[in-house]
């Protein structure tokens, strides 16, 4: 039965996804995203995260937060391009608008006020700022298809600590968004307006109430649960756990430096990379005697999740390699301005990144959206 459950575990049965399986598809398809500077690929890698979240986010207050990360994104780019505006150096020799400036000393190296703009200068600032927004909406795609709570349950043991500071803190921006969409519903409900400053001044404290009552609630629970209690274990091994991780984490900083840095040399990166995040496992593994938490029903970790996972691993492998062997189309150049071109190859490995639309699991009745709830009937 196991065997049966796990080759059909991709599809047949209606489940909870493991979500280490969706922040490994959302964190490759992240680091896609800051290999290229394409704006035809990083919009189909946010595309890509559309898809998948339409497809498999639950029907439940932190699932709705990617509009909130797509908003943020489209805030980002705008930031960017007016501040290579007002400040950035200009480049290229295509000028759109000979604006007045103010000359600046030359240690202020290159930076300016006002002045010309030109489209070279303009085309780099919004390829930039789409290459931020992409990461983000990747980050908010993770934070819509994996559950908080779930994701609490299968960090190690070692890191337990660490892993409620990191979730209640990345469900705090879905938390505001359902709170905001809460009090927005109400005020207009009351027939009061729901635009403009008032509105704003109104929501202000009603959202802040909420954040502290879900703050009280939170370590009345951690309280009663016995959070922070430990095993005892001896001084000499705790030290030795903490110093293996201490190592670990920073052989791990060097080898992932090494790797993403060009005049690094090549032997230094994957090697050193490879020793960190062993050392590491070796100290959260004696760290760990630590905890005497139990699970109830851990999420396995069965055919899907390594389907998903790949995905986006191997996604971010394929940019990596474009990156590295100069692959043309994989950066658009702005000096001078060409128009973007389509690589087969990451085209290809976006395909495979959006499959988890199709492979996840379906999510049981009860927690799927809506609309795809609505479709399931009619059909």
């Amino acid at each position: 039965m196991t065997d049966q459950r796990f080759a059909l575990g991709a599809a047949a049965i209606p489940r909870w996804l493991h979500p280490g399986a969706w922040w490994a598809w959302a964190l490759g398809l992240a680091a896609a995203a800051s290999r290229t500077t394409n704006p035809l690929l990083l919009i189909l890698i946010v595309c890509c995260a559309a898809i998948v979240v339409s497809a498999r986010k639950p029907d439940a207050p932190w699932a709705r937060s990617f509009g909130f990360f797509l908003r943020l994104g489209v805030v980002i780019i705008i930031v960017r391009v007016l501040a290579q505006i007002i400040f950035g150096a200009s480049l290229g020799t295509t000028v759109i608008v000979n604006a007045p400036g103010i000359a600046l000393p030359d240690w202020f190296a290159g930076v300016r006020l006002g002045g010309e703009i030109t489209l070279e200068s303009l085309l780099f600032a919004l390829f930039d700022g789409l290459r931020l927004a992409a990461i983000i909406a990747c980050v908010g795609a993770a934070n819509s298809l994996a559950s908080p709570s779930r994701l609490l349950k299968s960090v190690p043991a070692a890191l337990y600590e660490v892993g409620v500071s990191v979730v209640v803190a990345l469900t705090f921006a879905p938390q505001l968004v359902s709170d905001v969409s809460r009090v927005s519903t109400a005020r207009r409900l009351r027939g009061r307006t729901t635009h403009g400053i008032r509105a704003i001044a109104g929501s202000t404290v009603p959202v802040f109430e909420g954040a502290l009552e879900r703050s009280v609630l939170l370590a009345a629970a951690m309280d009663s649960r016995g959070y922070g209690r430990t095993a005892g274990i001896s001084s000499s091994v705790r030290r030795v756990a903490s110093g293996f991780l201490l190592l670990g984490l920073v052989a791990a900083c060097i080898g992932t430096y090494a790797m993403v840095s060009a005049g690094s040399p090549a032997l230094l990166g994957l090697p050193l990379l490879a020793v960190g995040i062993a050392v590491s496992i070796l100290g959260i593994t004696m760290a760990a005697r630590r905890s005497v938490r139990t699970r109830y029903r851990p999420d396995p970790w069965w055919l899907a999740e390594w389907l998903v996972a790949a995905a986006g691993l191997c996604t971010a492998a394929v940019f990596t390699w474009a990156t590295w062997s100069h692959l043309a189309g994989i950066d658009t150049p702005t000096d001078p301005a060409r128009w973007p071109l389509l690589p087969l190859i990451p085209v290809l490995a976006l395909v495979l990144a959006a499959s988890p639309a199709i492979i996840a699991p379906r999510l049981p009745q009860a927690l799927r959206p809506v609309h795809v709830r609505e479709e399931a009937a009619v059909a």
